[in-house]
């Protein structure tokens, strides 16, 4: 390495393996004594570090291409079978919610006498699920149906906050052993159309077809009048 000092412009040669690497330093003249100091050389970098060091900053390489799998939760979200999905148009579907596998049979049996198509329910959540993906006409629901506490059954909350345009077009009978049949005050104040105690549960056909009339008349004039302001 050749230094000139800046004071007498003497030319100095350092040997090279005497000059410390990567470091500042100074050195005397040895003609006028004159303090030269001397910038750091760069340490010169091998081969297989400079290597390391490139791949080092380089980018990652691509990821390939993953298809991430749907959780238990997000296929539980997902859109239930659908048992009505081959019925014709105006075919009319009921869905029963009630505990009792005998009960439920022969609450069936019923429905599909009347026309019916029939869904036995096995436990609120997929009944929730249903009534979220399918309007029903018909819905049969024990007020135990899920719960033990007859005031916390969700599907009955979830009927109540239906809008009154997917309601109005829902029959809802409440099996329920805390009320007398037919009773309408307590019919309104559990916002469904009809209660059936299970005393009472072999006259069950006729109390509902009773039922469904006096709803149909209640009904049928706004049901017309509405119909006549939709066509306009």
């Amino acid at each position: 390495m050749n230094v000139i000092c800046d004071n007498c412009n003497k030319k100095i040669k350092i040997p090279d393996e005497k000059i410390p690497k990567g470091k500042a330093f100074s050195i005397s003249c040895p003609k006028c004594k004159n303090k030269i100091s001397v910038k750091a050389k760069p340490a010169k970098t091998s081969a297989p570090e400079k290597k390391r060091r490139d791949s080092s900053v380089q980018a990652p390489p691509p990821s390939k291409p993953h298809t991430k799998r749907p959780t238990k939760e997000e296929e539980s979200n997902g859109p239930p079978l659908n048992p009505f999905e081959f019925l014709e148009e105006g075919a009319k579907t009921a869905i029963v919610c009630e505990p009792s596998d005998e009960i439920a049979q022969k609450l069936k049996r019923i429905l599909e006498n009347m026309d019916y198509h029939v869904l036995i329910a096995n436990n609120p959540r997929e009944t929730l699920k249903q009534m979220r993906f399918h309007e029903f006409d018909m819905v049969i629901i024990n007020e135990l149906f899920g719960t033990r506490d007859p005031d916390m059954n969700h599907v009955l909350k979830f009927l109540s906050q239906l809008n009154m345009t997917s309601r109005r077009n829902m029959f809802v009978a409440l099996i329920s052993n805390r009320f007398r049949t037919a009773d309408n005050m307590q019919a309104f104040n559990k916002s469904v159309n009809l209660i059936i105690n299970p005393k009472d549960m072999d006259k069950f056909e006729q109390v509902l077809n009773r039922g469904i009339t006096e709803n149909e008349n209640f009904y049928k004039v706004f049901k017309e009048t509405y119909a006549r302001i939709k066509g306009y």
